[in-house]
């Protein structure tokens, strides 16, 4: 990984008099990125793991020796370490915790609280993977294998897939609640409508509730476009002390709250096929911010199914449990609709690699940033720029949650 520019002229070191004190520093996203993404057949995981790592780092304008925390997961025998070597990195402070797909979140929230402890000062996360080119060319398989011992030997007998795990609990909440097939399907309609003005997105055509409705079953009630696309891809996200804030080539966006949560593995201990465990993570979230869901200017929420946007809606408290349906109606998660939710098409149309929740983070803050094209760009009623984003990652079969509110100013 080449290094970036230099920090300032003067700059203190975050062990210097700038420091706030150990324990309470705060956090601020410095840098963030994406790799080629989509259809991006040459290139292996590590190579899209260092595009994506350079490309955070020039946009912070730091240089690369202020990292000194790394986070990875998902790739190598020894992640972070083989990830970290392979970027010519040696860092003090590691993470490689790995739930899915709220791992980003819920590293995030490890990293913050590192830099406010002064355990570490500059983390960077980054993720790559070429699941679509993999497939394609058979070096593995489209079915997800997760073995048979420990709990889940109990359920692999019968058949049970991730998709079918979703598609119940999508059954039981349209049972409980009268949620509609139609209202499902409008949850992908504007995800598509959302990754048109996205040039980066890998399907960017729009569709109607008809289309969804009307293609191919994969696993009763989700037909293919109620599910997230395949696609190659990976981001970077560069957190940093406070100290480092005046250095930054780009205006800073603050992580002012994280919760975390984890629920079950095995079906039969799910206690309630309708609640996620976002209703805990978002809860302490927005505890932790010192904010309430209906000030937040957007959402980017991990949407491997529709469902799982629906849900995590209702338990981030945008909406009441069981009103999720209603809530999505009328164009109301389209970039200027009434809750912008995932602005750039998320998993649904945008990209989805296998791990999509740092993908999420790295669109919150580019919006909260300004720095999109109008037609791209979230504005507040008045006109201005968004305040306050929020970014919810689920992991398995909402077996883990991970939720970060970040703000600007």
């Amino acid at each position: 990984m080449t290094s970036g520019p230099a920090r300032a002229s003067g700059s203190t070191h975050p062990t210097g008099n700038r420091t706030a004190a150990i324990g309470n520093r705060k956090v601020a996203v410095a840098g963030v990125a994406l790799s080629d993404c989509g259809r991006v057949d040459e290139a292996t995981p590590y190579a899209l793991h260092a595009q994506a790592a350079r490309r955070a780092l020039a946009d912070s304008g730091l240089d690369r020796s202020v990292i000194d925390g790394f986070a990875s997961a998902g790739l190598g025998t020894l992640a972070p370490v083989e990830v970290a070597e392979y970027l010519g990195l040696r860092p003090t402070w590691v993470d490689s915790t790995s739930v899915g797909g709220a791992t980003w979140e819920v590293m995030a929230a490890h990293a913050a609280d590192a830099i406010a402890a002064g355990h570490a000062n500059a983390v960077l996360l980054v993720y790559g993977s070429t699941a679509r080119a993999d497939l394609k060319a058979g070096r593995r398989t489209a079915n997800l294998s997760f073995g048979a011992r420990g709990p889940l030997q109990f359920e692999v007998p019968y058949g049970h897939t991730l998709i079918a795990k979703y598609a119940m609990a999508a059954r039981r909440h349209m049972h409980q609640y009268g949620t509609t097939l139609e209202q499902l399907a409008e949850i992908a309609v504007q995800a598509r409508a959302n990754a048109a003005a996205n040039p980066e997105a890998m399907y960017r055509e729009p569709i109607t509730v008809d289309d969804v409705l009307g293609g191919p079953m994969i696993a009763d009630p989700f037909t293919k476009l109620h599910c997230c696309i395949r696609s190659d891809g990976g981001c970077a996200v560069l957190l940093v002390a406070e100290d480092y804030v005046p250095d930054l080539a780009a205006p800073p966006v603050w992580v002012l709250g994280c919760g975390t949560a984890v629920s079950h593995t095995t079906m039969s201990e799910w206690d309630d096929f309708t609640v996620s465990p976002a209703a805990v993570s978002g809860r302490l979230a927005f505890a932790r911010a010192g904010v309430r869901p209906d000030e937040i200017d957007l959402a980017e929420i991990y949407d491997a199914f529709t469902y799982m946007t629906l849900v995590t809606l209702e338990d981030l408290g945008f909406c009441a449990k069981g009103e999720g349906g209603a809530f999505v109606e009328k164009g109301r998660l389209l970039r200027d609709g009434g809750l912008p939710v995932n602005t750039d098409g998320g998993g649904l149309a945008a990209c989805h690699p296998g791990m999509r929740g740092l993908f999420l983070l790295v669109e919150a803050v580019r919006q909260l940033r300004g720095e999109y094209a109008p037609d791209r760009q979230v504005r507040k009623p008045d006109g201005g720029p968004p305040q306050l984003a929020v970014a919810s990652g689920t992991g398995g079969w909402f077996c883990s949650s991970g939720t970060v509110v970040l703000g600007r100013g």
